[in-house]
């Protein structure tokens, strides 16, 4: 449970990141991280399509920089797009530790948004919007937090499906979304390689969809 919906300490280390939205409305908000990807990404929006729901990609820059055409569909089907840093980075490692270092990769990715907007690739922001912000693996120096939350808003989670796990079957990655999903939830899966290639994507994405409607949640953006 503690990593599948984190408790009210480690949510506690970074006031003012998002981990769940209104309690009291019933509704879920369904996030992916690591992408876009060949293959996965699409699959993905197919799925989304099939059951009408909307969702924020939290992708990282240099899979948009190799994959702009997987980038393009998921602006097509209106989906919203969030910074996963450019490369991936562990905001605790020791290259990029410091905040400048971790900023001026995340910044890497906004520049290369912007460059996609003013090709037409990618709406213009509307003025009072602040652009989306997850960090790689969870977790991020204060210093590095302080520095992002002035431009960013932070997303975190209310629920990781661990569908990355090589440790989990995919009737678990699905029981997990049946256990802990509740009002305000922001649900975290991985259009990544990891989830892909292990099973549990393809199995449980469809099915905790499922699930959610039967328990009448609403679907909504970030």
């Amino acid at each position: 449970m503690l990593i599948e919906q984190p408790p009210q300490l480690l949510r506690k280390l970074y006031p003012g990141a998002l981990w769940r939205m209104n309690p009291e409305e019933k509704a879920v908000y369904l996030t992916f991280d690591d992408g876009p990807i060949p293959v996965v990404t699409p699959w993905v929006l197919d799925v989304l399509e099939r059951y009408g729901v909307k969702a924020t990609f939290f992708m990282v820059g240099d899979n948009v920089r190799k994959h702009p055409e997987v980038f393009r569909q998921v602006v097509k089907r209106g989906h919203r797009i969030g910074n996963h840093t450019f490369n991936h980075i562990r905001g605790f490692s020791k290259r990029y530790f410091t905040s400048g270092r971790y900023l001026e990769n995340t910044l890497q990715t906004d520049r290369l948004m912007q460059e996609l907007r003013e090709k037409g690739e990618l709406p213009p922001l509307p003025p009072d919007f602040r652009p989306l912000f997850r960090p790689p693996h969870g977790h991020m120096g204060w210093a590095q937090y302080m520095r992002l939350k002035r431009t960013y808003r932070i997303v975190m989670w209310d629920l990781v499906t661990r569908d990355y796990s090589k440790k989990l079957r995919p009737p678990q990655v699905l029981a997990n979304v049946m256990r802990y999903a509740r009002n305000g939830s922001i649900i975290t899966f991985h259009d990544s390689l990891k989830s892909w290639d292990n099973g549990n994507l393809a199995y449980a994405l469809p099915r905790a969809i499922e699930f959610l409607r039967e328990e009448e949640y609403e679907f909504k953006l970030l």
